[in-house]
């Protein structure tokens, strides 16, 4: 049995905490829901550029979404 959260559920879990449907979230990502909807059961890996945009959309890391670390309070970002 596994224990550890797998990277695609962390990006399922921040879409369903917020109460929203993977239609917004494809549609913020200019993606298919379909596309979508694989990057969250991890049928398909997403890209560093969708990586990136669903950190600033929850406001988290990179590491908190790719599974390095467990704090998804983001970095000090560059202005």
């Amino acid at each position: 049995m596994r224990n550890e959260i797998l990277k695609y559920e962390r990006i399922r879990n921040l879409r369903i905490d917020r109460g929203l449907t993977q239609q917004q979230i494809a549609s913020y990502l200019n993606v298919k829901q379909n596309t979508y909807s694989q990057y969250e059961i991890g049928t398909l890996h997403y890209p560093l550029d969708i990586v990136i945009k669903l950190a600033e959309y929850y406001n988290t890391s990179v590491d908190y979404l790719v599974g390095l670390t467990d704090n998804p309070k983001p970095y000090e970002r560059r202005k």
